[in-house]
């Protein structure tokens, strides 16, 4: 079944599973930490490797037993570089300068939960990913919202993923199984590294769901007894699709 339709079937059918709110992924997000001034957002790729050059000539300076030869080519290589961003009307010691500043900015907007949410009884559909069990024994397994993360894609932020806890009636059967899940959604940092398909993958998690309830494809097929109104599927999925995080996982389905 086509990612559209996954989603939009377990939406319709979660509507329903509980008294829970329905929220996206974006909904997870802290929007006042997601705007901030960053100058290297609009650098050229040739930009930021000179700022590399510099910065690398200027901690070998700075660690000194270079030989003289040594000494002058590093000078050399740092004022060539440095005089290229003059040239062009930047300044490269303050954009060196600005890197941890925005790093921190980064990290905030990466990881930090929407206070909103924090608490609530949701329900928010996904990918479930297999993990290793909690020390308690409790069953594991993280919610990402696009297929592939974790594995052959990159891990998303850590506002973007969720460790949840099992009940024993339903476990993920395969990695990225799709499924809707519903439960009280908490702002608790997680880190685990789990063993995926393509090795160990560290998961940062900012969120932690204990599940109520679990809805899958094959709910839904019992449940509706038939295949789901096709045109009902995209009613919903151009809903969805206004939302920037679905826009790559969505296709229309033709009737």
């Amino acid at each position: 079944m086509k990612p559209l339709l996954v989603f939009a079937v377990l939406a319709t059918l979660g509507s329903t599973a509980l008294a829970s709110e329905t929220v996206e992924w974006p909904d997870l997000i802290e929007p006042s930490v997601q705007v901030f001034d960053d100058p290297y957002r609009d650098l050229s790729y040739t930009e930021i490797e000179a700022l590399k050059t510099i910065a690398s000539a200027r901690q070998a300076l700075a660690r000194g037993g270079l030989s003289d030869h040594q000494q002058s080519e590093f000078e050399e290589i740092a004022r060539g570089a440095n005089l290229r961003f003059l040239e062009s009307g930047k300044n490269a010691d303050w954009l060196i300068e600005q890197r941890w500043v925005v790093a921190e900015r980064r990290q905030k907007a990466a990881t930090t939960g929407n206070r909103e949410v924090d608490g609530q009884v949701v329900s928010l559909s996904g990918y479930a990913i297999p993990a290793p069990p909690d020390p308690d024994g409790t069953s594991v397994a993280y919610l990402v919202p696009e297929r592939g993360m974790c594995s052959h894609m990159p891990p998303p932020n850590a506002n973007q993923m969720i460790k949840v806890r099992l009940t024993d009636a339903w476990q993920p059967r395969a990695v990225h199984e799709p499924v809707r899940l519903t439960g009280k959604l908490s702002i608790s940092p997680t880190q685990e590294v789990v063993r995926i398909v393509d090795g160990p993958v560290e998961m940062n998690a900012t969120f932690l769901m204990e599940v109520e309830h679990a809805e899958t494809l094959a709910d839904v097929k019992a449940k509706a007894g038939k295949s789901p109104d096709i045109n009902a599927a995209n009613a919903l999925a151009q809903k969805l699709r206004a939302s920037s995080a679905f826009s790559s996982t969505f296709q229309r389905v033709e009737p």
